[in-house]
């Protein structure tokens, strides 16, 4: 799949349209591999052993925006890992940054940062989302501990004006921040689960612990923007109203391989609908051996 793009961004008029396309990027990107997040109790304090990267990895992808059948490129996000140091131990740390493009940034600056550092066991210690949003500056805080088999985790939001808002929450469950799970999610074994199985979870998202569900939609190949073809998992991030009617809100096609990265992310706005395509990968442990056929 090609997306022509068009030069002139004139269709993107509502700061709440651009502000819908960052809130699913960005849930994309927290749920895209959550399908192995089930509610595990704690065990080894939420430990997993990681088989699926190595530091120095790096994913760019591309983001665009559709508005009555025109595309329009509406920004970029780049995922990376490195090894790092905290409190004098030896860690990973993962940075996620999302940005528009200069035609975006005059309709609504998008400048959104998220850091995490986690144990090499993979078990977050602190989670940090800096989010600026036109003239709206939040930072959002995640501190995790754990003791006698119960998770604990204190949020904290601070605003441009300088007030502070704190949470703490803890639970016999696992709780994890948006990178820390994607971590963890990346090695796990994906066989076991049947096309239509549900996966629910906790996750830390700055102000309070949600709950969140996953669906299993089945294996799919796929083309690129480039007309690569890919052998996919499928997954569905979905929400529930009031009446517990099912929206879909992101499908997300996750590369059959060792990598289990996402290719594309399908996001469903409350205005008109947006693509995420992979357009760059450095420091891979493994080659892609979803790729099926190159133009």
């Amino acid at each position: 799949m090609r997306i022509k793009e068009k030069t002139e961004l004139k269709i993107v008029k509502s700061k709440e349209t651009l502000k819908d396309i960052k809130a699913h990027l960005f849930k994309a990107f927290t749920f895209f591999i959550l399908f192995v997040a089930t509610a595990n109790t704690v065990k080894s304090q939420c430990a997993a052993k990681n088989i699926a990267f190595q530091p120095g990895e790096t994913a760019t992808y591309a983001l665009y925006f559709n508005w009555k059948f025109i595309w329009v490129k509406a920004g970029y996000a780049e995922l990376s890992t490195h090894e790092a140091t905290y409190e004098d131990n030896s860690v990973y740390k993962t940075h996620l940054i999302a940005a528009g493009t200069k035609r975006t940034d005059f309709f609504f600056l998008m400048r959104d940062t998220l850091t995490n550092y986690m144990t090499k066991a993979l078990e977050p210690i602190y989670f940090r989302k800096g989010a600026e949003e036109g003239k709206r500056y939040t930072v959002d805080e995640a501190y995790f501990s754990y003791k006698n088999g119960i998770s604990y985790v204190n949020q904290k939001r601070t605003h441009r004006s300088g007030r502070v808002e704190e949470h703490n929450h803890e639970s016999n469950q696992c709780i994890y921040d948006m990178l820390t799970i994607l971590a963890q999610a990346r090695s796990y074994d994906t066989s076991q689960y049947e096309v239509g199985d549900k996966i629910k979870f906790d996750m830390a998202t700055g102000k309070r612990v949600e709950d969140q569900t996953v669906i299993y939609r089945g294996k799919e190949i796929i083309e690129d923007e480039n007309k690569i073809q890919y052998d996919c998992l499928v997954f569905s991030f979905v929400e529930y109203d009031d009446k517990n009617k099912e929206k879909e809100v992101i499908t997300f096609y996750i590369s059959n391989d060792d990598n289990h990265l996402p290719i594309r992310l399908d996001l469903f706005l409350n205005i008109g609908s947006a693509k995420a395509f992979l357009t760059k990968i450095e420091g891979n442990k493994y080659p892609f051996s979803s790729i099926k056929k190159k133009k």
